[in-house]
Order: structure tokens, then C-alpha cells, then sequence
């Protein structure tokens, strides 16, 4: 009889662990009720100031989550420089300053409450809607992970990939052709360098030559841009003709031959994904709302709960 009573109370209080580490839309609204908002201010402070900030914080969920998952990994630094935002693929990543002033103010209100890997996610949110792209609730409830390594993150997607390798890669993580093709619509946003062109522009799937299904006018322009040779740290707009607003155009782009990355211009390369692509060129409306579940998809990878993490008091660095 007592070892039943013990059994029934460790089922009890492992339920409870459970249910308090589940993810969910308001989980901070006793613990700390302003936290979102303190998010959401500092997010459009650094907007207002630099509206690139947008894109970078966008960008930078993605690649927290799609490695380890969502646990502000991306965010640590090591003395040996061998975390996971020194892998190539995180080239160029930014706005970690915009995430310390939010995790700072946090631990000024609530401390010890908020974890990194949230503010991270509710600084995405808040940078699409800065961008008049749709407001999407974000489930949080996530704790930081206790590890960063750079070895984790040797297989992100890749901007030359072709779609079969990024469909694997999305399928890995649990994530459909449609989270692959509404995240990469992401690029209606920001800017690539010409650093990641050098292969599209002038070698091709090891032809010699540029892609040929990007379109004759448009490939001038870019390789005007990005001229083989040139400076390869020149920026070019993602969304050529609509870079600063969250939209379909990029997807319209897509259709038209004129997407930047090869990745993206890959998306016509299956019939699932064309199909998914054409549908939400003509359908903003179902483009907004699928958006937003998609990252709320991307923000469920990996989820820390328990023992199994904890709140940084830095987000840079492991308690």
C-alpha cells in the first residue's frame, strides 16, 4: 500500500512538471505580466532606429530552433568561439543586442522568470508585425538549453540546396512542405549578401554558368549587383520591389523567375511546393494566417521543459 501511494505521488508530481512546462499562449501573464510587452518595446525601439533590426531578429528564431531546437542555443558565446552561432550557415546573424536589452529590462521586472529562447520568439513576432505582416499568439513557456556547439549546426538549410535536401531537412525537424515553403516566404524581408551568390551567379550546379531559371532582365541586375569577383560583403534586398514590407511579393517573385536565393527559387522545382507557392501568391489573406502557424510550428522544435533546462540570467552566457 505505502509503495503505491509513493508511485501515485511521483505520477502526480511528474504530471504537474509536465503541465507547468507545457507551452502555452500567456504563460507569463502571473509570473510576469509585462513580459511581452517589455519584448515588444524594445524590439520596436531598435526598429525605429534600424528597421533591418526586423528581418535579423526574424532570422535569428529560425536559426535557434532549427538546430537544436528552440532553446537560445544561438544566442551563447564560448571563450573557445565554438557555439552554434559561429557555424557558417549562421553567417550574418544579428540583433543579439536587441535580445540582451529585452532579457535585461526582464530581470530588472520579473527575475529569474523569462527565459531567453521566449524572448527570441516573441522578438520575431513582434518584428514581422513591425513589418505589417500579421500578428500571430505566441506560445511560450520554453527554458534555455545548457549547450551550444558549433558542430550542431553544420547541416542548417542551405541557400544552394536543391528542393529534395531541403524537404529532407524539413521533414527531420517535423516540419511539412508547407512550413518549408511559408518560412522561406520569410525572404519577403531583409537582405542576403553576395557572398551567398557567387555559386547561382557564375557556377551553377558546376555548369560554369548562372541558374537558368533565373530570369534574363533580372539576372543582369543582379550580376551588376554582384559582379564575379566584386566585393562579396555588398547587400542586396531579398524581395527586390518590396524588401521593407511583410508580403506575398516575394513569392510572386518566385513565380516570375526573379527570387534571390537559389533555395527559394527551388520551391518550383516540386509539384507540392509550386502548388504551395502559387496558392499563396494569389491568397494574402491565407498567406498571414498560415504564416503565423507555421512558426508557431518552428517554435514547438525542441522545447525545454523541466529539469531538462533553466532561465539564463544572460543570454549569452549558461548560468
Amino acid at each position: 500500500m505505502t509503495r503505491l501511494i509513493v508511485l501515485s505521488v511521483l505520477v502526480l508530481l511528474s504530471s504537474l512538471r509536465s503541465c507547468k512546462g507545457q507551452l502555452k499562449v500567456g504563460f507569463y501573464n502571473s509570473s510576469c505580466p509585462g513580459a511581452e510587452s517589455i519584448v515588444k518595446s524594445a524590439v520596436a525601439r531598435a526598429f525605429a532606429s534600424n528597421p533591418a533590426i526586423a528581418p535579423q531578429l526574424l532570422r535569428l528564431q529560425f536559426h535557434d530552433c532549427i538546430v537544436d531546437g528552440c532553446d537560445g542555443s544561438i544566442l551563447i558565446n564560448l571563450p573557445n568561439g565554438q557555439q552554434e552561432n559561429k557555424a557558417f550557415g549562421n553567417q550574418g546573424l544579428g540583433g543579439f543586442n536587441v535580445i540582451d536589452e529585452a532579457k535585461a529590462q526582464l530581470e530588472s521586472q520579473c527575475p529569474g522568470v523569462v527565459s531567453c529562447a521566449d524572448i527570441v520568439a516573441l522578438a520575431a513576432r513582434d518584428s514581422v508585425v513591425l513589418t505589417k505582416g500579421p500578428f500571430y499568439a505566441v506560445e511560450t513557456g520554453r527554458q534555455d538549453g545548457f549547450s551550444s556547439s558549433i558542430s550542431h549546426a553544420s547541416n542548417l538549410p542551405g541557400e544552394d540546396e536543391p528542393i529534395n535536401a531541403l524537404q529532407n531537412k524539413f521533414s527531420a525537424k517535423g516540419l511539412s512542405d508547407k512550413d518549408l515553403v511559408l518560412l522561406s516566404a520569410a525572404h519577403t524581408i531583409g537582405t542576403t549578401a553576395c557572398f551567398f551568390m557567387g555559386v547561382r551567379l557564375n557556377n551553377f550546379e558546376g555548369t560554369g554558368r548562372p541558374d537558368p531559371s533565373i530570369a534574363p532582365a533580372f539576372l543582369a541586375k543582379l550580376q551588376g549587383i554582384c559582379p564575379d569577383g566584386g566585393n562579396v560583403n555588398v547587400r542586396l534586398a531579398l524581395d527586390d520591389g518590396s524588401q521593407n514590407v511583410f508580403d506575398t511579393h516575394y513569392l510572386a517573385n518566385i513565380l516570375a523567375g526573379t527570387a534571390v536565393l537559389q533555395s527559394d527559387a527551388a520551391l518550383l522545382n516540386n509539384p507540392t511546393t509550386r502548388s504551395l507557392v502559387e496558392f499563396y501568391a494569389r491568397s494574402p489573406k491565407n498567406f498571414r494566417k498560415d504564416f503565423g502557424l507555421s512558426m508557431v510550428n518552428l517554435g514547438r522544435l525542441g522545447v525545454l521543459t523541466g529539469s531538462n533546462g533553466n532561465i539564463r540570467r544572460v543570454c549569452s552566457t549558461f548560468n
